[in-house]
């Protein structure tokens, strides 16, 4: 029985959505995308012939990612995904540098060196994140919560309270830690996926452990490649790919979808799939089935994609440069929703090991500051900003970058509004208690038949991995239906 599906947004989510239900040649499916290419969030800036990511660029859990695009039909040999070793430098303004290490003995060692007497506590975080992510990763990672009675079971509360959930990151770290800077190393982990290391729900911790549980890798040709690797599937498939739409509404009549509005018209659909940020895709719904909520947006990113006529020689693309007070720049990121004047910055310099990227440039480097999302900011000035952040990096390992530029680009959260991020926020919504497990918005939000959601927004959560995971959440409920409702017909 033929089923015609609409994804209303062409990110991740909803790419792999379509993947691993295109399988099943009954199901017709449409994805609309208001942008003039596929991947939302996974993409491209282009300067000429050079190009960088525009936004995620470390690839974890790259075991989740390569089996949910194999069982999609994508084998891993198309793929080349090489390991970062060492994963990337923490670099503190006193001078210090620590390397991040895969391999857990070796990591030990370089935490000895710079935090003499540290290195028990980390055999302890080792050995209790283990049992942690496994117990994480089968009760909460790999289950939906469409009924939340699932998530409230004795078993999960009890799970919740081992794992100690009900505690931020920041202070589990110090149950391990003495040190404030071997604290913050493995905190600021969290800011992968938009979340405060001193309010984001202990659970979030576990990232920090899959680096060396899983390493973190780098797709050649850039992160954003994926996308026309799952876009040249699609299409082969007959998978209808149509950008530049606007989705204007989504028809409900009785609690049932009927189809949406684009474009200014109507077209017919037995399920529809948001994969917009959810937050605002919530405007697409008739008023009486919106669920007007209101949520926390997660950090904003102030962002630097920089075309060079050079490489810069080090150990490893992903660099880490600490603030003197990393508490204070997450006060003004997450509280005061001001400027950070003394900001940590991460780096990523993947042209390195990567002679794809640079064509009319011998050098690409992207550079991230975490700041606040919203519309606090008055970002008229964000050349200024960008001038201090290129004079900091300058001073800390990028000696003269200003007189090696070819071109810069700026982006800021009010971009990032402008394109649909909720909030302008760069993860979805914040991974705060209240918008973790049950209390994220799930896989059928709304109570109408036949509509679904994925995304950052949605459970599991935000970043590549996780979002994919979700999208096989979703992949697997609708199947699971559908070929139920065969059943009893």
């Amino acid at each position: 029985m033929t089923r015609d599906i609409s994804i209303v947004g062409g990110g991740i989510g909803g790419l792999v959505t379509a993947l691993l239900l295109s399988q099943n040649s009954e199901n017709r499916i449409t994805i609309y995308d208001k942008q003039q290419k596929m991947g939302g969030r996974l993409s491209f800036i282009y300067e000429g012939e050079d190009r960088i990511d525009q936004g995620p660029t470390i690839i974890l859990l790259p075991d989740m990612l390569l089996s949910i695009l194999e069982e999609g039909g994508i084998s891993r040999e198309r793929l080349p995904i090489v390991p970062c070793d060492p994963l990337y430098s923490i670099e503190h303004e006193n001078g210090k540098r620590m390397f991040k290490y895969r391999d857990i003995q070796k990591q030990r060692e370089e935490i000895e060196r710079l935090f003499p007497g540290e290195g028990e506590g980390f055999d302890r975080f080792i050995r209790d994140m283990k049992w942690r992510y496994a117990l994480g990763e089968k009760q909460f990672l790999k289950q939906q919560f469409i009924n939340k009675k699932d998530f409230f079971s004795r078993k999960n509360l009890q799970s919740l309270v081992k794992m100690k959930a009900y505690i931020h990151v920041k202070r589990l770290l110090k149950q391990y830690f003495k040190s404030e800077e071997l604290q913050n190393i493995y905190a600021l982990q969290t800011l992968y996926i938009g979340g405060n290391p001193g309010e984001s729900p202990a659970l979030y911790s576990l990232v920090s452990y899959s680096e060396h549980e899983h390493g973190i890798w780098y797709l050649k040709g850039g992160y954003a490649s994926l996308v026309d690797i799952i876009v040249k599937q699609l299409e082969k498939r007959g998978v209808k790919l149509v950008t530049g739409a606007e989705v204007e509404e989504i028809v409900v009549q009785q609690k049932h979808c009927k189809g949406l509005q684009v474009n200014d018209d109507f077209v017919a659909y037995d399920d529809i799939i948001m994969n917009g940020d959810f937050p605002i895709m919530d405007h697409l719904m008739p008023v009486e089935n919106k669920l007007n909520r209101s949520y926390t947006p997660s950090s904003g990113c102030f962002l630097l994609y920089m075309g060079l006529d050079k490489n810069y020689d080090q150990p490893s693309i992903h660099r880490f440069f600490m603030g003197e007070d990393f508490e204070s720049h997450m006060r003004d990121v997450f509280q005061h929703k001001r400027l950070p004047e003394d900001p940590s910055i991460y780096t990523f310099h993947p042209s390195l090991i990567d002679n794809s990227l640079a064509k009319d440039s011998e050098g690409i480097l992207y550079t991230l500051v975490p700041v606040p999302s919203g519309d606090q900011i008055d970002w008229s000035r964000k050349e200024e900003y960008a001038n201090y952040i290129m004079e900091l990096l300058e001073e800390r390992g990028y000696p003269d970058l200003r007189r090696h530029l070819n071109w810069l680009k700026i982006k800021t959260p009010h971009e990032a509004m402008q394109e649909g991020l909720y909030s302008g926020g760069s993860f979805g919504i914040a991974p705060t208690l209240f918008q973790s497990g049950a209390f994220r918005p799930q896989l059928k939000p709304y109570d109408v038949n036949n509509i679904y959601a994925v995304g950052a927004s949605i459970h599991p959560g935000g970043g590549v991995p996780i979002v994919m995971q979700g999208a096989k959440l979703l992949a697997d409920y609708l199947m699971e239906k559908n070929s139920s409702i065969l059943q009893h017909k």
